[in-house]
């Protein structure tokens, strides 16, 4: 006898923020694909404001978040102000 064959879901990509400083207040956001949780005020704004920037490229691009590639989504990325952190150059 053979297993029914199951269709798989695409898959689905999701941006996550985390905020590492606090001023005891807990902040959640979440959107279509990304989510971001803690951080300051401002910081949190600010993980917020990035990935509402994101959104916005891509959706000029006419793309979803699990349709680029790696080195499209690090340009999208760094034109909306986020860098790749590179622990070796501390």
């Amino acid at each position: 006898m053979s297993k029914p064959v199951r269709k798989s879901k695409p898959a689905k990509a999701v941006l996550l923020g985390v905020g590492l400083d606090s001023d005891g207040h807990k902040r959640i956001t979440t959107g279509d694909n990304f989510a971001l949780v803690g951080g300051s005020k401002d910081t949190h704004e600010q993980m917020t404001e990035k990935a509402l920037k994101i959104n916005e490229k891509l959706k000029q691009k006419g793309k979803q978040l699990e349709e680029v590639s790696r080195e499209e989504f690090d340009d999208i990325a760094h034109s909306v102000g986020l860098h790749k952190h590179n622990p070796q150059a501390n």
